[in-house]
Parts: C-alpha cells; structure tokens; sequence
C-alpha cells in the first residue's frame, strides 16, 4: 500500500537526515518535542536507542510565559545531560521551526554547558 506521508513528517524526516553524519560520529541527539501546553527535551544515544536525559516543563514546577519555561527546560537538560556525561551533541528540532519556544529551550541548553 503506499502511504502519503504528511507535510509534518517530511519536515521532521528531512531535519533528521541532515543530521545523520554528525550523529554517525558518535555525537548524541537532543530531541525536542512541543505540544500545545508542554515542552520535552530529551538527548537520545542512537546506537544504542536509549535516553540519556530528559526534561520537561509538565513535571517541573515552573512559572512564566511558555518561552520561559523551554529556556528553563533546557537549562535543566543541560545539568542532567552533564551528570550523565553528555558535552557534545545535535540539535534535532525535528518537524518545528528554529524559532520561539524551540529556540529559547537551545539557548538554555547552550547556556547550561551543552555544546551544539
């Protein structure tokens, strides 16, 4: 059968293989995923398929408009992605653009000591 894909997993599919070779070196991936209400990161190890560290804004106790929480978000990634291990990775914003909430959320991982 084939499958239309939509517009929205053709962005996210396209971001993704732009990033593939810098990830191939052993770089991990921070993935970011926005609803409407919330805001969750996580760094993704693609060898092996599993998480590292997340953060999110619906399990922290966190106040301000939207684009502060992602900011905050991010600042917390980059602690527990320090914990882990983690100095170096992608940014995989994946089907959103640079921009607003996802653009705050990179701005506060940068600013917490990850290196993009």
């Amino acid at each position: 059968m084939n499958r239309r894909r939509t517009q929205r997993e053709r962005r996210a599919l396209r971001t993704r293989r732009r990033i593939r070779q810098p990830v191939d070196n052993g770089r991990l991936r921070v993935s970011v995923f926005r609803s409407s209400r919330y805001i969750y990161a996580q760094v993704i190890d693609d060898s092996t398929g599993t998480t590292v560290a997340e953060a999110n804004s619906r399990g922290m106790d966190i106040t301000g408009n939207k684009i502060d929480q992602a900011f905050k978000v991010g600042r917390a990634l980059a602690e527990r992605a320090k914990e882990a291990g983690v100095g170096s990775v992608v940014f995989d914003r994946g089907s959103y653009r640079y921009h607003g909430r996802v653009k705050a959320l990179a701005d506060g991982a940068r600013g917490g000591g990850l290196d993009f």
